[in-house]
């Protein structure tokens, strides 16, 4: 492809007298850079990709494109913000495939995972079509598995498996859309045929800093949508209204007037089942996902099914086939008279909803084992400590992802948070032995709750991955 094409419509400059040269590929990690490759630097949080501007034409870039243009022999285009530039290149130098599928956006602090995953088997169910996935616990291609690195990949690695999905026959992508992506304009080439909003609370301050910015971050899906689909009982709502100038479809569990409105909410413990009011019609749902928050997770995906015409009695039916999620909420089998729940909750929502969810139907105690994450927001720590002491019955704190913090630092902020609250706690660092401890102590009828790790199968310490599946290691230790 001609340099001309692949920067068409970034606002990038070059000079015509270096000639209309062949792009072979783009990067914007000059360790990939192969003969021909078009390089992006980018001015990132920890490095600034102008700085490999050098390696990149050693190893062959037939050109770069950067925000500004070193001293040196070669090809430079010159964009104002080279990521947002980077986002519009990859998708020409892929042909587009964003445009060959409906694109479906899921937003929101919590909930994003599940939706994403139930609105995929709503529409395989009611249409026959082949869906892609890509979110925080794997990307598929129909039923095809990948990983997943993060919850919204960068814009060149997204736009591939975009044009992965197009080539492979799926018609419709649905993905999650974090705020760190719309921010930094990782979908900017993006037009999805449906945006959700699940909710908003509190998460990334360490980068977004205020509730505002972090509620503007995420309202920028709207920007890019033909359709909305919003949350009309969340505290951000308003918010997000005023910024979405498409068509909005909204659901509720206590305002009539929304398009889908939850009556007669039963939670069991082994899932919700309620009655939902769409316009004149009253439909039965039924959902095997337990707590409240599935309640709104079920509306979410049928919203975003009738806007894509679905039938609501359909996707209601096809709900009622779906299957939870791992990490969400996840009931590990362990032949003993009490219960293992993994969860991914490692923001203050989502931690009371597990928790909330739990101490509905336990039996017993209601025992948490919780960490916070190293290198991200610090002021969660002591909120999510007040949590787990008022609606846990015992507290077993330990360490989660730490990164390059020390442990105990984070340890104490969140126990900070526990004074003076009911639940009786104790220390263990070490994840394992944590665990161990807390399944050892276990009585029955009581629910033990792994939180914070969900889908994840490591533990960051330092700057080293280290594999840590909390599953293998429940076997591991009842096998002891």
């Amino acid at each position: 492809m001609k340099l001309s094409e692949v920067l068409y419509e970034t606002g990038a400059v070059y000079s015509p007298e270096d000639g209309d040269i062949e792009i072979r590929g783009i990067t914007n990690d000059s360790r990939k850079v192969k003969e021909g490759y078009l390089f992006v630097a980018v001015r990132g949080y920890a490095s600034d990709g102008h700085s490999y501007i050098g390696k990149a034409i050693e190893k062959g870039a037939a050109a770069v494109l950067c925000e500004k243009a070193p001293e040196a022999h070669g090809v430079f285009a010159v964009a104002e913000n080279s990521r947002a530039a980077e986002a519009v290149a990859a998708a020409n130098f892929y042909g587009r495939p964003a445009d060959r599928i409906k694109m479906i956006g899921v937003t929101g602090t919590n909930g994003k995972t599940t939706v994403t995953n139930l609105i995929k088997c709503v529409i395989e169910e009611c249409t026959g079509a082949k869906v892609g996935l890509i979110g925080t616990n794997r990307n598929m291609i129909g039923s095809e598995e990948r990983p997943a690195e993060r919850t919204t990949p960068d814009s060149i690695e997204l736009t591939e498996l975009l044009s992965e999905m197009a080539d492979a026959g799926c018609e419709y992508c649905v993905m999650e859309v974090s705020s760190h992506a719309l921010f930094l304009d990782r979908v900017k080439a993006i037009t999805f045929e449906v945006g959700a909003f699940t909710n908003l609370t509190e998460d990334h301050l360490d980068f977004h800093k205020t509730m505002e910015a972090y509620a503007e971050a995420k309202s920028r899906l709207f920007d890019l949508c033909r359709h909305a689909v919003i949350n009309l009982d969340d505290d951000y709502t308003g918010f997000m209204l005023e910024r979405a100038d498409c068509p909005v479809f909204t659901f509720s569990t206590v305002r009539d007037d929304a398009g889908l409105t939850a009556k007669d909410i039963r939670l069991k413990p082994d899932g919700i089942l309620f009655r939902c009011l769409a316009g004149l019609e009253i439909i039965t749902v039924k959902l095997g996902i337990p707590g409240m928050f599935s309640v709104y997770n079920a509306l979410a995906a049928m919203s975003v099914a009738i806007v894509l015409g679905i039938d609501a009695k359909a996707a209601a039916t096809a709900l009622s086939h779906c299957k939870g999620v791992m990490g969400r909420a996840e009931v590990v089998e362990t032949g003993r008279d009490f219960t293992v729940i993994i969860d991914y909750a490692h923001t203050p929502d989502a931690l009371s909803n597990i928790l909330r969810t739990v101490r509905g139907f336990a039996k017993g105690r209601v025992v948490l084992l919780f960490g916070c994450g190293g290198d991200r927001d610090r002021d969660k720590r002591p909120i999510m400590g007040t949590i787990a002491g008022r609606l846990a019955d015992y507290v077993y704190v330990t360490s989660d992802n730490p990164r390059t913090e020390r442990p105990m630092d984070i340890i104490n902020q969140i126990t900070a948070g526990m004074k003076n609250t009911r639940a009786a706690y104790e220390v263990i660092e070490n994840r394992r032995e944590a665990i161990a401890a807390a399944v050892r102590s276990a009585q029955p009828g009581d629910v033990v709750i792994l939180a914070g790790k969900g889908h994840e199968t490591y533990q960051i310490i330092g700057t080293e991955k280290r594999h840590f599946d909390e599953r293998e290691v429940l076997r591991e230790i009842l096998g002891e």
